[in-house]
C-alpha cells in the first residue's frame, strides 16, 4: 500500500491545521492508518493510530486533547486534525501503516508533509 500525506505548512501557535493521508492502489478500510513525526536531530515519535477494525484511536500523550485522528473510508482517506498547535510540534509527518504509538510501530510510509509552528 502506498500512502501520501498532505496539508502541512505554517501554523502560528495555538493554530490549527488539518492533515490528510491518501492511499494509492488499494482500499484502506481494514488497515491501521497513522502518523508518526520527525523534527531534525530528534528521534521519530509516534502521534496517533487509529484501528482498521473497531475504529478506537491511540494517541501519544504530548498531543491527547489537542490532536485528533479520524478515517473516510469512502474517501480512502485518514485525517489528522490538529488543534491548539505548539512549536514542539514543528517536524516532518509521516502517515503509516501503524500497530500502536510506540516509535517502531510504523511500516510503509511515504513521502511526509512539514508542519512549522512559528509566530
Amino acid at each position: 500500500v502506498q500512502l501520501q500525506a498532505s496539508g502541512g505548512g505554517l501554523a502560528q501557535p495555538g493554530g490549527s491545521l488539518r492533515l490528510s493521508c491518501a492511499a494509492s492502489e488499494r482500499p484502506l478500510d481494514y488497515y491501521n492508518i497513522g502518523w508518526f513525526r520527525q523534527a531534525p536531530g530528534k528521534e521519530r515519535e509516534g502521534v496517533s493510530c487509529i484501528s482498521g477494525s473497531d475504529g478506537r484511536t491511540y494517541y501519544t500523550d504530548s498531543v491527547k486533547g489537542r490532536f485528533t485522528i479520524s478515517r473516510d473510508n469512502s474517501k480512502n482517506t485518514v485525517y489528522l486534525e490538529m488543534n491548539a498547535l505548539k512549536p514542539e510540534d514543528t517536524a516532518v509527518y509521516y502517515c503509516a501503516l501503524c500497530n500502536g504509538v510506540s516509535a517502531g510501530a510504523y511500516d510503509f510510509w511515504g513521502q511526509g508533509t512539514q508542519v512549522t509552528v512559528s509566530s
